[in-house]
């Protein structure tokens, strides 16, 4: 599966965007999907996610309750609705893929097999 994430943009603080991230060459159906960044000179970190065979979506701390991830299997789509948005959140944003997740590796970058090219956020102050 080939996932092609977009959305982001310039954003002042507090503002909200929507990070899309489609899938090609096959269905999001049994898979565990997740949102991740990286901002510049740091390491990549879980923002968002979901286990294939659990409904219910895990946050990161300095997310929760600002961010909602979401999927739509039928459009092959994964989302991310980022409200609140403050400059500690510019960074690159990536969607990631796989079909064998274990849920204590939920948060884990190398447990993913798939990664969208990145999309990237920028909140000004």
């Amino acid at each position: 599966v080939q996932l092609q994430a977009s959305g982001g943009g310039l954003v002042q603080a507090g503002g909200s965007l929507r990070l899309s991230c489609a899938a090609s060459g096959g269905t999001l159906r049994g898979y565990s999907l997740a949102w991740f960044r990286q901002a510049t000179g740091k390491e990549r970190e879980f923002v968002a996610g979901f286990k294939s065979t659990n409904s219910n979506a895990f946050y990161s701390d300095s997310v929760k309750g600002r961010f909602t991830i979401s999927r739509d299997n039928a459009k092959s789509t994964l989302y991310l609705q980022m409200n609140s948005l403050q400059p500690e959140d510019t960074a690159a944003y990536y969607c990631t893929a796989t079909r064998s997740l274990i849920l204590s590796n939920l948060r884990v970058p190398s447990a993913y097999d798939y990664w969208g090219q990145g999309t990237e956020v920028t909140v000004s102050s």
